[in-house]
């Protein structure tokens, strides 16, 4: 107790200083927690990506409609265990800035190929027999409210309707997911979309091709590219690992540019942090000699230069890691933008990690500094 103690009043010595010092680590590991948390809000698509799940697409792009006529010879390939289809509505429900995803697809397809959406038998059963009905995820109906039996005006932007008015939908089931899926989606059936839609009857967004065997699926894609080759509509398949990907890197390279501001962020900390403890060593000079005439080792002093090193940066970064994991994942703070807004654990263990290897490479040449030391020469010179 009395060397911790010994080490808070070093650090308590320059309170401005210090304090200042405490700061800029606190507010590192606090972009440090934000970055990391909207890289895996990014990359949470990718990441839970099923194995056994394939998209196809137009091949032009993404936003080129594709037959409906498709998913029948889809399912004659071999290895194809369920094809189910999809497509982006885009529609604003009272102000654009509620943004979430909604999604017109089969409902029995649709919940085959997705495992991972947790919904009641009675809601399932509801939404097929139910036109107009559709599913949300809980957190967009904790957001707005809704509760199953609402009725839902959505505003068509894509697909606007023929008299001008809003789509309406019922209510009829909320569903859960597994963490790091996206459960803020509305979906609905695609029957009550082109019914009022004809345009789009014969075509769909893109497919979902789930297959027996995960390691065919590169041989299956090719087989379902064949199908189509040379038709008007080609198409390109791809794993929904790549798919998720290549849609994440619309939003450029976040893995890299976190990276890259994390390392400039934590290098200049480390500058500040060094320079803290080796002007502390600096200033006491002459009582590191008294402790080791009093009978402290080299050893001792080392690590009491070394011990305030990690004090100062466990007590900046620490709380600042452990707010930031106890505020993201306690609340729900994505909304539609970012449906998946979390610090994951091995995000905590990195940012455990940092702390230590911080408190170390600043406290390490003064704490070598201060353990070379002689009796005399620290006698002799003045902080």
């Amino acid at each position: 107790m009395s060397f911790l103690y010994l080490l808070w009043r070093n650090l308590t010595r320059k309170k401005v200083r210090t304090t200042l010092t405490l700061g800029s680590i606190f507010i590192a590991f606090i972009l440090f927690s934000a970055l990391l948390a909207l890289k895996t809000a990014f990359s949470a698509g990718v990441d839970i990506a099923g194995l056994d799940r394939l998209i196809t697409m137009h091949k032009v792009s993404l936003v080129q409609p594709v037959p409906i006529a498709y998913q029948n010879k889809m399912e004659q390939v071999d290895g194809v265990a369920r094809v189910a289809n999809a497509m982006w509505f885009g529609g604003v429900y009272q102000d654009p800035k509620n943004f979430f995803a909604q999604f017109a697809v089969d409902p029995e397809r649709y919940l085959d190929v997705y495992p991972e959406i947790q919904l009641s038998d009675e809601a399932r059963a509801a939404w097929i027999a139910n036109r107009t009905g559709a599913i949300v995820g809980q957190p967009t109906a904790d957001r707005f409210s809704w509760k199953v039996g609402d009725k839902i005006p959505i505003q068509g932007t894509i697909f606007r309707r023929p008299d001008g008015g809003a789509w309406e939908f019922d209510i009829v089931g909320i569903y859960t997911a597994e963490k790091g899926f996206d459960d803020t989606a509305l979906v609905f059936q695609r029957d009550y979309l082109t019914e009022s839609f004809a345009g789009i009857d014969g075509f769909t967004g893109w497919y979902v091709v789930r297959v027996s065997d995960p390691d065919r699926s590169a041989a299956i894609a090719e087989e379902i590219d064949a199908l189509f080759a040379n038709s008007p509509a080609e198409t390109k398949t791809s794993t929904e690992k790549a798919f998720a990907q290549g849609f994440a890197n619309q939003m450029g390279n976040i893995g890299t540019i976190t990276t890259g501001i994390l390392t400039v962020v934590f290098f200049t900390l480390l500058l500040v942090a060094g320079n803290t403890m080796a002007q502390s060593v600096r200033e006491r000079i002459s009582e590191i000699g008294v402790l080791k005439t009093l009978g402290f080792t080299h050893g001792q002093t080392l690590g009491l230069v070394l011990g305030e090193s990690y004090l100062l940066t466990l007590l900046g970064g620490g709380t600042a890691l452990a707010l930031m994991a106890w505020v993201l994942n306690s609340f729900d703070l994505g909304g539609g933008m970012f449906p998946v807004l979390y610090l994951p654990t091995w995000g905590i263990l990195l940012g455990c990690f940092l702390l230590l290897f911080m408190g170390f490479a600043a406290g390490a040449i003064p704490a070598w500094q201060a353990h070379r030391l002689t009796i005399v020469d620290a006698l002799r010179r003045k902080g």
